[in-house]
């Protein structure tokens, strides 16, 4: 037991040494909650309770690692996690009585946004599962209901990215969701097609539409024109909606940099750097889930190539158990993040952060991640500040010290960021000064410190494209046991 003790307190010593900046105010934290599988929730099959009670405890430990951004599985293979009439429901959601299926997409959207955290709904793209798994969906699969959109390579079936009405059909999934849900993103994940697939069969496509062009390229060419669509589309209706995808965590080739020849461009027909560059994408998260030589060039590369949108390092914490990493391969990978001034970090998945890596547990609470952050703001959308919130009232109250603040539009789409200074100057840039973020009411309720001291509040509002106001007036508040 000592020995875990001094292990920890030497790993912790060697983050705070070569941590690379004073705690950043601004930085995307987030993670993959994953039900494909029930790898990270449901385990409960049964109870509709039970599965609610999970994903409030999976949301509050996420929360108290101060996570900014949830992306949550909401399309699997053929299924989704929503109430849909174009899919049908994930068969490992439960049922109220009466048959009901309850809707996690709703549930967990008011949870995160309860605890200030995004949600963004993570759908799977082209694959649709085994010949098997579209059995068991009987007529409700989009294989029988769609033939002509369908292809089966290797016995597993996919939507052909090569046939345009593809592009309708994923389109009108993705307007469901966005129509109905108060969703922060949506997020692509196998927006490819399948590894090294020269024998794909989409022969007649290519005759059909290729113009005579390299099949490469048409194949790219099809990706791109689905990106282009939806980017279009969801920004015509509520343009605050992040898109976002995670392709392979390598994009190229690189010269003398040693490559297994997996690469988004070459093995699987992504061209990321294409959908940033053309204003198609708000943000890549790459799955990076590699080290050393095979991460940090690889991280260069993508950060050279963005064109100052976000690009978030997808880390593969799960190889910690699976092939054996230490953990310290995660945190030195989040550090060389923020000396690259990446846009942040993820984690892959939900249940290894939580639950199998104690150490890097203790490095973000103690470390990186020991305050709260914003999330950086797309001002390629919107650049205008909203006005800073007024009236700033401090008081104790029965259950502990409140905050309370007014704005000049009530129904603006608006979040509040907390800061607290021990004297009234603040500045924005410094993480160690706020208390919270993402909060959507006008108050603020926690236990203040334990502690004969004075301090100045201060709030700023942010827009739905997280573009910051000035703060507001600050309130200067004594925590005394007797009443200043």
């Amino acid at each position: 037991m000592k020995k875990i003790v001094l292990s920890f307190i030497i790993l912790v010593a060697a983050a705070i040494k070569v941590f690379s900046q004073a705690y950043p105010a601004t930085e995307i934290r987030a993670v993959w909650l994953t039900t494909n599988y029930n790898l990270d929730w449901p385990k409960n099959m049964f109870s509709v309770d039970a599965q609610k009670n999970e994903l409030i405890q999976l949301l509050d430990e996420l929360k108290s690692l101060h996570i900014n951004m949830v992306l949550f599985q909401t399309r699997t293979n053929d299924e989704v996690l929503y109430q849909s009439q174009i899919e049908p429901m994930y068969r490992s959601v439960a049922k109220n009585y009466g048959g009901k299926a309850f809707d996690p997409l709703a549930f967990v959207i008011e949870e995160c946004h309860k605890r200030g955290m995004e949600c963004h709904a993570w759908l799977i793209t082209y694959p649709l599962g085994s010949k098997n798994h579209i059995k068991s969906l009987g007529n409700a699969s989009v294989v029988k209901k769609h033939p002509q959109l369908v292809t089966l390579y290797k016995n597993q079936w996919y939507l052909d990215p090569g046939n345009p009405k593809t592009d309708d059909y994923l389109l009108s999934i993705v307007k469901e969701i966005v129509t109905n849900y108060d969703v922060d993103g949506i997020h692509f994940d196998y927006i490819r097609y399948p590894a090294n697939c020269t024998n794909f069969f989409d022969q007649s496509e290519y005759n059909r539409y290729g113009k005579s062009q390299p099949r490469d390229n048409w194949r790219r060419s099809n990706i791109n024109r689905f990106v282009g669509k939806v980017y279009d589309w969801v920004k015509s209706v509520k343009p605050w909606v992040m898109i976002s995808s995670s392709p392979v965590g390598r994009y190229r080739p690189l010269l003398d940099n040693p490559n297994d020849g997996w690469t988004a461009y070459n093995s699987v027909y992504q061209d990321p750097i294409q959908w940033l560059n053309s204003g198609k994408h708000d943000a890549i998260f790459p799955m990076m889930y590699y080290r050393d030589k095979l991460f940090y060039p690889y991280l260069n590369d993508w950060m050279g190539n963005s064109k100052g949108r976000f690009v978030v390092p997808g880390l593969g914490i799960y190889q910690i158990q699976e092939l054996g990493w230490q953990q310290k391969d995660i945190i030195d990978q989040m550090e060389y993040s923020r000396t690259k001034n990446a846009s942040g970090n993820a984690f892959f998945r939900t249940e290894h952060l939580l639950k199998h890596n104690r150490d890097i547990l203790h490095a973000m609470k103690n470390v990186y991640y020991r305050y709260p952050a914003k999330l950086p703001p797309m001002t390629w959308l919107s650049d205008t500040l909203p006005e800073p919130p007024y009236d700033l009232r401090a008081e104790k109250t029965t259950t502990g010290f409140q905050l309370r603040w007014k704005v000049k539009n009530p129904t603006a789409r608006l979040t509040f960021n907390i800061y607290r200074t021990k004297t009234d100057s603040l500045d924005l840039n410094n993480g160690a000064t706020l208390l919270a973020t993402g909060i959507r009411q006008p108050v603020f309720t926690y236990l203040p410190p334990e502690d004969d001291q004075a301090y100045y509040y201060f709030i700023t509002a942010s827009d739905s494209f997280h573009n910051e106001s000035s703060p507001c007036v600050p309130a200067f508040f004594w925590h005394s046991e007797t009443i200043k």
